[in-house]
């Protein structure tokens, strides 16, 4: 804490004279009613995420090993330099949360970069995989050796006390992208997304993110109208490229799809 400390802050407040003190607690309820903030909060944030081992149990139980979330180390992304950053290190920076309830009560929350560049990030996790616990020790491994490297240009996050819908969206790319998947004898080398306008000829940083709009609420489930986690995706566009695509240990080329389009997508989620 920058200025007073909490103990020298506690001796001012105690040695305070009687009248001082009633100056303060004049402050009542009409007063405090008046004092606003008028501008909201804003936080800057750096951080570097680990995690041992992440486990869902069920009957059996899902496991995802060794995750770690940070900056990818490197300033330039699809050959531009300097559009990730502003520096070259391994923790999630360049970030600043601006949070402001509005008249109406909503809630707004948009995260945007603290310099002009882009937000760079890597993720990677181990083995991700199925396990017995009826004493079996039967596994299957789905993936390993995840990796992706990327950008956000932005995100945001709105609460509208209307409708009780939180709607969230976000601008990335991923520059790279691989993963293992053992059980099916697969591997993804190279995997890129990008807007689905970005040229790969004459590349523009315009271009280059790839647009989620998420509607997020309690729903009816399809089936038969009960309560649900609801999830809405009006719109997403993108392209899409794997450099190697492995089956069985050999290669068998390259893929790209050219402005993949997902619309009128809606989830409900239970438990059953």
């Amino acid at each position: 804490m920058k200025g007073l400390k909490p103990t020298l802050l506690a001796l001012c407040i105690a040695g305070a004279p009687p009248a001082a003190m009633a100056e303060i607690q004049s402050l009542d309820d009409f007063v405090m009613g008046n004092i606003t903030g008028q501008v909201g909060v804003s936080i800057e944030l750096e951080t570097k995420i680990d995690i041992g081992r992440f486990l869902y149990i069920d009957e059996g139980a899902l496991a995802i090993e060794n995750i770690s979330i940070g900056g990818a180390e490197r300033t330039n992304f699809f050959g531009f330099n300097g559009i990730g950053g502003p520096s070259a290190n391994d923790r999630l920076d360049n970030i600043r949360i601006d949070i402001d309830v509005l008249a109406d009560g909503d809630a707004a929350i948009n995260i945007v970069p603290t310099n002009f560049a882009a937000v760079d990030f890597r993720i990677t996790t181990g083995a991700w995989y199925l396990s017995a616990t009826d004493g079996s020790n039967n596994y299957t491994d789905l993936i390993d050796n995840f990796f992706a490297e990327g950008l956000m240009g932005r995100g945001s996050i709105h609460i509208d006390t209307g409708s009780d819908v939180m709607r969230v969206r976000t601008a990335f790319a991923i520059e790279t992208m691989q993963f293992d998947v053992p059980f099916l004898a697969i591997g993804v080398r190279g995997m890129q997304i990008t807007g689905a306008d970005y040229d790969r000829t004459f590349p523009s940083p315009l271009d280059l993110f790839a647009e989620v709009d998420l509607y997020i609420y309690e729903g009816a489930r399809f089936s038969n109208g009960a309560s649900s986690l609801a999830i809405d995706m009006p719109s997403f566009r993108a392209d899409v490229g794997i450099d190697e695509l492995i089956i069985g240990q050999q290669s068998i080329g390259s893929i790209f799809v050219d402005d993949l389009a997902i619309t009128d997508t809606a989830m409900r989620i239970y438990g059953h």
